[in-house]
């Protein structure tokens, strides 16, 4: 059975074509500059590639040359679309109407686009427009379904979701904390289970999900009891472009100084802090661990403000669940960033974690512990999956298995 996945931004979309049988990706690629001119890049499992301009207009567009790709000419992968069973969607957002995956519909794409749109303003009216264009494309008569990054996350307690702001607030817009990389913090939660064969009851992980953007959740008994992230991605920590949490009265403060616009002030705490506001050069940690070896000291400084902002979470969330069990890396720099993560589990024997320095180099981009043996916390790097995620949920909604 195969199952398409997407990713759409306002300009871009990303796509798997993913076997389910085998969990082989027998097709990926990306259509981008969609709406400007247009461009697709597309691999196969057979090894083919190709990349090329082509006229992307709107987001329809862009799923037709995404046909043609899959079912034409001697590299295609399906004889016709029919054989694409089902369509999974990223959705960014979806207050607390969506608690969990969903089939599409036309009042999922008008709560999505229209109605959640100033919860997601960046994400929500593009993946809305992609929904409708892929229903034009493939027809109505192909399933599909919404997973939202924010589902994951509907576990947690009034206490852990709740900001200290008038409740009417609450009442009237659903202000409230939701998280985000749910289908990411879901997929390393349920894939460490199935490594270690552990049972999620009384189980008590920290997941940090560590990219551009970045975010950590608890998850208790294998549901998640408090999370980084709020009413939208910016809160948290650093990451590569967005400040994470800050005392609200630099946002104002800021703004009467600078005479900015709540749309600058937004553009500016979400597009020009971060990794790249502080160090001055990148967003990408890469380039920080690189100038930060060279002695620039706002890349260090940076790194430094990032590793110790998770420590302090890791932290309280070990506190919020009376321990911890095991600390799992994922996301780009958390699979990649030997240095990062070292750093970030440094001095924290009093939770009970000891780490290997050899086992932490070898540990990255596999399934791998590199906690000690003696340590009473795993430490674990599990590459995540998000892709895999929405097709197993896409099956499950639409075929029950």
């Amino acid at each position: 059975m195969k199952v398409l996945v997407i990713n759409a931004g306002s300009s871009s979309l990303k796509y798997q074509l993913i076997e389910m049988d085998t969990q082989d990706v027998v097709a990926k690629g990306l259509c981008e500059r969609i709406g400007i001119d247009g461009r697709i890049s597309h691999k196969t499992e057979a090894g083919f590639k190709t990349e090329y301009d082509v006229s992307f207009p709107t987001h329809k567009e862009a799923f037709e040359e995404l046909v043609k790709l899959l079912t034409e000419g001697e590299n295609k992968v399906v004889e016709n679309i029919s054989e694409i069973k089902a369509i999974g969607h990223r959705v960014l957002h979806g207050s607390e109407k969506y608690k969990a995956s969903t089939i599409v519909t036309d009042e999922l794409i008008e709560d999505i686009g229209v109605k959640f749109r100033d919860l997601g303003p960046l994400h929500n009216p593009p993946q809305a427009v992609a929904m409708a264009a892929c229903q034009e494309v493939f027809g109505k008569e192909t399933p599909m379904v919404a997973v939202f990054d924010t589902s994951f996350h509907q576990t947690m307690p009034e206490k852990a979701y709740m900001f200290g702001i008038p409740y009417e607030y609450y009442e009237k817009y659903s202000i409230r904390r939701y998280g985000f990389h749910g289908t990411s913090h879901r997929f390393i939660t349920k894939r460490y289970f199935e490594i270690t064969g552990k049972d999620p009851e009384g189980t008590k992980l920290i997941i940090c999900h560590l990219g551009n953007g970045s975010s950590l959740s608890a998850v208790k008994d294998g549901k998640v009891c408090d999370t980084s992230m709020g009413l939208t991605p910016l809160d948290g920590f650093v990451m590569g472009t967005r400040c994470g949490g800050i005392d609200p009265s630099v946002v104002t403060y800021v703004m009467d100084k600078e005479g900015l616009t709540p749309e600058q002030m937004s553009n500016l705490m979400n597009k020009k802090s971060g990794f790249l506001g502080i160090s001055g050069i990148s967003s990408d940690c890469r380039d920080l661990e690189n100038a930060a070896a060279e002695g620039n000291h706002r890349a260090q400084l940076a790194l430094d403000m990032f590793t110790y902002q998770i420590k302090k979470i890791a932290g309280g969330y070990a506190a919020a669940m009376g321990g911890v069990d095991a600390i799992i890396f994922t996301g780009g720099i958390g699979e990649n960033s030997a240095a990062q993560r070292g750093e970030i589990c440094s001095n924290m024997e009093y939770l009970g974690l000891s780490i290997g320095t050899e086992l932490n180099n070898n540990a990255s981009r596999k399934e791998a512990k590199f906690s000690t043996g003696d340590s009473k916390v795993e430490a674990w790097v599990i590459p995540t999956n998000e892709e895999l995620m929405i097709a197993q949920d896409t099956v499950e909604i639409v075929f029950g298995k």
